[in-house]
């Protein structure tokens, strides 16, 4: 809370994700393609495949000016959206790791100069010597992945570093080694992808169907050598992170499961196209196969992003910037007092620190929809509670008028009709809405805080009573703050439920 905020009416995991998947798919496919072009120049020139030289020259051409060009512009871009976005986090792996990014930087200057080299040395250098190149283009690349993977992966699993501080215990993490080697096949994996989609517009021909082959075999073991990986991957993240994840986080498992389906795609378009018929390897075709890479290897991504909810270092700091250690002084004192830049308007102030890194009032996870047509105090009361909600959202660590303050600033953007006309419903339609509404979040039917078996049965002065006392029923539960149509309606839907769950 000691930065300026940044606020734009966009939802930052949107905006992050545009900028950081793209850059983190062409640098993975820019380590992978220095090795692939290194291996294959090697093989054609030790065989004499002069038309698998041409091939490679024309796919260095792209290659070169892709991953210096989109990927260092977009590598830019990362360091700038997450220094305003995010800044608390970005100072905490900037100072543990300063001198891991000068070394990372090193790599980088090395591996763009490579890159340099290599695409205009074709015509320029003795062939040793041009193989050279690529090879230190490679592992300067390589090293760099290296040390990124390491800080990454810290975020996710500092482990041993929230007691030491130490350097290497941070860098050294339980997720370090499945990280990195999942993330060297998916190099391996993106590089095949990417010459396939140059090897696409080779004349038809035994020397295309040739390249074609070879190629796919890239591609399918570096698949090989990820998608076990990313089980052991699974397993080093700590039990607690996982479980949290299975009961209250739909997002990441979501995105796991749809890496799987992209994956499986990836594997038999590269069979088919790539194995079995490789002369009917065609521009579109090869496409897809690169929009399939994009979709697996950004489901991953999104996966390890909001698999560390509510945390942005787990254990360390929360996804809104403030840190574990500090939270009795939050809860004594408020979130207003650490606001070094403040507005002049306390309630946008609170819920821009406090709310905004993750939420919007519309757009990305919108609170608009989910607070349209009702009362400030339940609103108020759901901030108090976030930590209770599903999708293992950050404590509010603030005061009752810090609370009472956002829920005012989030008023004031609501629809502020009856619930019943926004929805155009009532009677049972209406109950079952204000149901999700103002019980859904905690206790979804089927899901984790399910509480229909004791909801089933009673009679509608039960049902009553139970309204009359929500807020004594548990740490955190809210009043219930609705008017007579909204008790009545959501009654009438308690009425329709069955043992068993569901209506």
């Amino acid at each position: 809370m000691e930065y300026p905020f940044w606020d734009l009416q966009i939802g930052y995991g949107i905006l992050i994700a545009g900028i950081a998947v793209l850059h983190v798919f062409i640098s993975h496919f820019a380590i992978g393609g220095g090795l692939f072009l290194v291996i294959n120049e090697r093989a054609a020139r030790k065989t004499g495949d002069a038309h698998r030289l041409v091939f490679l020259q024309r796919l260095s051409k792209l290659f070169a000016l892709v991953t210096l060009v989109t990927g260092a512009l977009t590598g830019v871009g990362i360091w700038f959206c997450i220094g305003l976005l995010s800044p608390a986090a970005v100072a905490v792996l900037i100072h543990n790791f300063v001198w891991m990014w000068a070394t990372e930087w090193t790599f980088f200057v090395v591996e763009i100069m490579a890159a340099i080299l290599y695409f205009y040395g074709w015509k320029h250098m003795a062939p040793a010597d041009h193989m050279k190149i690529g090879w230190i283009y490679f592992w300067a690349a390589w090293l760099s992945l290296f040390v990124i993977n390491g800080i990454i992966t810290f975020m996710l699993t500092p482990a041993a570093w929230l007691v030491t501080g130490r350097l290497w215990n941070g860098f050294f993490n339980p997720t370090f080694w499945p990280s990195l080697i999942m993330r060297t096949g998916v190099c391996v994996m993106l590089a095949g992808l990417y010459a396939l989609l140059v090897a696409a517009g080779l004349k038809p021909g035994e020397s295309k169907a040739r390249i074609v082959r070879q190629t796919a075999w890239w591609g399918l073991c570096g698949l090989a050598i990820a998608l076990p990986s990313l089980y052991w991957y699974w397993k080093a993240i700590p039990a607690a992170v996982t479980a949290a994840a299975i009961q209250g986080l739909p997002t990441p498992i979501a995105a796991l499961h749809l890496s799987y389906w992209f994956a499986g795609i990836v594997a038999a378009l590269l069979v088919l196209f790539g194995l079995i018929a490789p002369g009917k390897l065609r521009v579109p075709v090869a496409l897809v196969l690169m929009a399939m890479g994009l979709g697996w290897f950004g489901s991953f991504e999104w996966f390890r992003e909001a698999v560390r909810k509510p945390y942005i270092i787990v254990g360390y700091m929360y996804g809104n910037g403030i840190e574990v250690a500090d939270a009795d002084r939050y809860r004594k004192e408020g979130y207003l007092s650490a606001i070094s830049y403040r507005s002049g308007d306390d309630g946008a102030d609170l819920f821009r620190h406090a709310c905004r890194s993750c939420h919007a009032m519309t757009g990305y996870k919108a609170l608009k929809p989910a607070f349209d047509g009702v009362d400030r105090p339940f609103i108020a009361a759901i901030i108090k509670g976030a930590h209770l909600l599903k999708g293992n959202m950050p404590p509010f660590l603030g005061t009752a008028s810090e609370a009472d303050a956002i829920a005012a600033h989030i008023e004031t953007g609501l629809d502020r009709r009856h619930i019943s006309a926004i929805y155009g419903l009532q009677g049972v339609a209406l109950g079952q809405t204000i149901f999700e509404i103002r019980c859904g979040r905690c206790h979804p039917m089927g899901g984790r805080g399910d509480k229909t078996t004791s909801l089933t049965g009673l009679t509608r002065e039960d049902y009553s009573n139970l309204l009359d006392n929500a807020a004594d029923m548990g740490v955190g539960m809210p009043a219930f703050t609705g008017d007579k149509i909204e008790r009545e309606a959501l009654i009438d839907y308690f009425m329709t439920l069955k043992a068993g769950g569901g209506k």
